[in-house]
């Protein structure tokens, strides 16, 4: 129980990557506060998962897009379970792949603000409480993509690499407060967001990843557990791939 009388909050907790996060860092003794925006019903059953294996969790609904909606779900996680020890930033925010002369910029912009307003929201709803605690572990969830070009992709990699440089920033600043920023990079995983590519676009990528497949939700979730345990206590602003071995720095 590497994370006995921890409290997290995880965005976009109701499936994918951020499920199986949740999932994960309940079994190894965290209280998590399951956030979600549409997916009600979902984000139920995480908790009755959660709970059915012993833990703790509870869900709270909030567009973090809305500083108001992030502030008032990080005071009802401090309520309902304590100060918030851990974020995961995963709320996934849509966006179109087109190639590039296809955008428009509202389309552009709702994917670049969008992105980086939940991160910034979140963030600055916990920071606070972590200074005064000198304690904190952040982990925001960007893509391979930020680091390496895909066809169609440009709003996504564009704004998942301003999110790893707002992780860097906040890991310098915050550092000597005892908080830890990190991120973590997956590849292709199989969720829900990527459950639009065909089999054998799937296949095909699995073919040059060293390990020979793709990745799956608990594959992440593993690299977010150890960035919230104390194992990485001494790592912070650092980039983390989850991709099997197809980005390697």
């Amino acid at each position: 129980m590497i994370l006995a009388e921890k409290v997290a909050l995880v965005t976009g907790a109701s499936r994918g990557i951020g499920a199986a996060s949740a999932i994960l860092l309940a079994h190894n003794g965290a209280a998590v506060a399951v956030n979600y925006f549409q997916s009600q019903d979902a984000a139920n059953a995480v908790v009755e998962k959660i709970q059915a294996g012993g833990g703790k969790a509870f869900v709270v609904k909030a567009d973090v897009r809305d500083p108001e909606q992030a502030a008032g779900m990080v005071k009802e996680t401090e309520k309902t379970l304590g100060p918030v020890d851990i974020l995961v930033n995963n709320a996934s925010i849509g966006f179109p792949i087109k190639p590039f002369m296809e955008f428009t910029w509202a389309e552009m912009e709702a994917k670049l603000t969008g992105e980086i307003q939940a991160s910034f929201n979140c963030c600055q709803a916990v920071i606070p409480g972590m200074v005064s605690r000198k304690y904190g572990r952040i982990i925001n969830i960007s893509s391979g993509l930020s680091k390496s070009p895909g066809a169609g992709f440009v709003a996504h990699m564009t704004a998942k690499a301003g999110l790893d440089s707002f992780t860097r920033s906040l890991a310098h600043e915050f550092g000597p407060n005892g908080i830890t920023v990190n991120t973590v990079a997956p590849g292709l995983t199989d969720t829900d967001a990527t459950s639009f590519l065909p089999q054998e676009a799937k296949d095909g990528y699995a073919a040059h990843v060293p390990l020979r497949r793709i990745g799956m939700p608990d594959d992440v979730a593993g690299a977010v557990l150890f960035y919230a345990a104390d194992y990485s206590r001494f790592i912070t602003g650092s980039y983390l791939p989850v991709d099997g071995g197809s980005i390697m720095l």
